[in-house]
C-alpha cells in the first residue's frame, strides 16, 4: 500500500554525520571487519584513510571451536558455512558497529552463530548473545545507538539487542535467509531483505523457485510486529523485469527516504524504488566486464554487483561493482555512471567521515579504497587484513590505541 516517505534520514549508524565533530573525548573513525582474518582494522575516517589499529574479534576462538567440535549439528553447520558462502574459509566478521560511548565494537560472527561485544582497550569480550539457529549476519544500530539488529540466517529471524547488554528487547520473523537490516523513520521501523538460498549452485533462472521466499519485511521497531511486506517480484514483474530476481541485497536510501536504491541477486546494477507510491520507477545497468565468466554458479552468493552507499547530499550514488572488479559513482538525477575505477572484487561500500568519498572494500586485494564522489576517481587506498567486507563508520576515545602492538 502506499506510504508517506518521512521528513528526514533516520538511517546513520549512530556515529557523528559526516562533517560534524565528534563528542567530547571521542574520535570518528573507520571500522573494517576482515571476515576471514577475525579482525577489525581501525583506520582514519578520511582523507589518507591511515590505519590507527587493529582489534581480535575471536579472543575466545579455542572456546567456540571446542562447543562447535563437541556438537555434531554445529558441527555440520561451520563446515557447511566454511564450504558453501565461506568460499572455503570460516567466516568470523560479519558486519560491527561501535557503542555510542566508544569503548566497545558489536560484532556479527557467522561462523560462530553469535554477536558479541569487544572492549576496544582491553580486547576482551563484555557480553555473547547466541543468535537462534546457526549464522549470524547483516546489522543495523537504531539512529539512537541503543539497539543492534542482527539477522539470523538459518531460523528466518532478526534479533533486535541492547548494545550495551547484549540483552534482546525483541525479535521478529522475516523471509528466507533475512539480510540486510535498516532502521527509518527515525527509528520507528526496521526494514529487513530476505535473500533466500545464495549457497546453492542452482543459479539458473529455470531453478529459481527454489531459492526460498524473498521479500521484505517491515516491522515496527517498539513492538516487532509487521507493518508491512513488500514483494519485489511483483514490483519488479509490474515494472517490465520479470528477468531480474527479487532477492534484495545492499540497499540505500535518499536522505529523506522517498526513494529506495537496491541491488538484486545476478544483476550488474540497481534498481529505484518509489516509497510513497509502492512502485519501481527505474533501473540502471552498469556496464559487464568482458572478463567475468556469464557462469552464474562462479559469481560470489549469487552477487553480480554487492554494495552500494549514497553521499550525503543525496545527488550521487557509489557502487561495488563486485564480480565486474570496478566502483564507481553514478549521478542520481540522470543514472549517468562516472569512471569505472578498478577494485578487486570490490564488496561494500560507505561513506567517508567528511562525506566526501565513498569508500569500498576491496576483497579481492585485501584493501580498502576511497572513491571521490565529485570526480568519480580513487582518491586513496590502504592495505587491511583478510578478505575486508563491511566497513562502518564509528567512535574510539580520542586518545585510543590498540589493545596488542602485534599488528602488521
Amino acid at each position: 500500500m502506499p506510504r508517506t516517505p518521512a521528513a528526514a534520514s533516520t538511517t546513520s549508524t549512530a556515529s557523528a554525520a559526516p562533517g560534524s565533530s565528534a563528542s567530547s573525548g571521542l574520535r570518528e573513525v573507520l571500522f573494517v571487519g576482515n571476515n576471514w582474518d577475525g579482525t577489525a582494522d581501525v583506520l582514519e575516517p578520511s582523507g589518507s584513510l591511515a590505519r590507527i589499529g587493529r582489534i581480535n574479534v575471536i579472543p575466545d576462538k579455542r572456546q567456540r571451536m571446542l562447543e562447535i567440535h563437541l556438537n555434531p549439528l554445529k558441527l555440520a553447520y561451520f563446515l557447511g558455512i566454511r564450504w558453501s558462502v565461506g568460499e572455503g574459509h570460516d567466516q568470523f566478521v560479519d558486519d560491527m558497529y561501535s557503542t555510542p560511548d566508544g569503548s566497545a565494537v558489536v560484532v556479527s560472527r557467522p561462523s560462530f552463530a553469535d554477536v558479541v561485544s569487544v572492549d576496544v582497550s582491553s580486547g576482551r569480550i563484555n557480553w555473547r548473545f547466541p543468535v537462534s539457529g546457526y549464522r549470524s549476519d547483516h546489522m543495523a544500530v537504531s539512529p539512537d545507538g541503543t539497539r543492534v539488529a542482527v539477522s539470523a540466517s538459518t531460523s528466518n529471524r532478526v534479533h533486535v539487542l541492547d548494545i550495551r547488554t547484549g540483552r534482546e528487547t525483541g525479535s521478529f520473523a522475516t523471509g528466507d535467509k533475512p539480510h540486510e537490516n535498516v532502521f527509518t523513520d527515525g527509528g520507528s521501523r526496521i526494514w529487513n531483505s530476505a535473500i533466500g538460498e545464495v549457497g546453492t549452485a542452482l543459479d539458473d533462472p529455470v531453478w529459481d523457485f527454489t531459492k526460498g521466499d524473498r521479500k521484505i519485511t517491515v516491522v515496527d521497531a517498539k513492538t516487532y510486529r509487521t507493518v508491512e511486506v513488500i514483494d519485489m517480484r511483483q514490483r519488479l514483474d509490474a515494472f517490465g523485469r520479470k528477468d531480474l530476481s527479487d532477492a534484495v541485497r545492499p540497499v540505500a536510501f535518499t536522505p529523506d527516504e522517498s526513494k529506495l536504491y537496491f541491488q538484486v541477486s545476478f544483476f550488474n546494477g540497481f534498481l529505484e524504488y518509489d516509497v510513497a507510491a509502492d512502485r519501481i520507477t527505474r533501473v540502471k545497468t552498469l556496464p559487464k566486464n568482458p572478463a567475468t565468466s556469464e557462469d552464474r554458479t562462479t559469481w560470489v552468493n549469487d552477487s553480480r554487483h554487492h554494495g552500494i552507499s549514497m553521499s550525503p547530499a543525496g545527488d550521487k550514488i557509489c557502487v561495488a561493482g563486485t564480480m565486474d572488479d570496478y566502483a564507481t559513482v553514478v549521478d542520481r538525477a540522470t543514472l549517468r555512471e562516472g569512471p569505472l575505477v578498478p577494485a578487486s572484487k570490490p564488496y561494500w561500500a560507505t561513506v567517508s567521515g567528511d562525506g566526501r568519498s565513498c569508500v569500498v572494500s576491496e576483497s579481492g586485494s585485501d584493501s580498502v579504497s576511497a572513491i571521490d564522489f565529485a570526480t568519480g576517481r580513487k582518491v586513496a587506498s590502504v592495505p587491511v587484513g583478510d578478505h575486508p567486507q563491511r566497513v562502518r563508520l564509528g567512535k574510539v576515545a580520542a586518545d585510543w590505541r590498540a589493545p596488542s602492538a602485534r599488528w602488521k
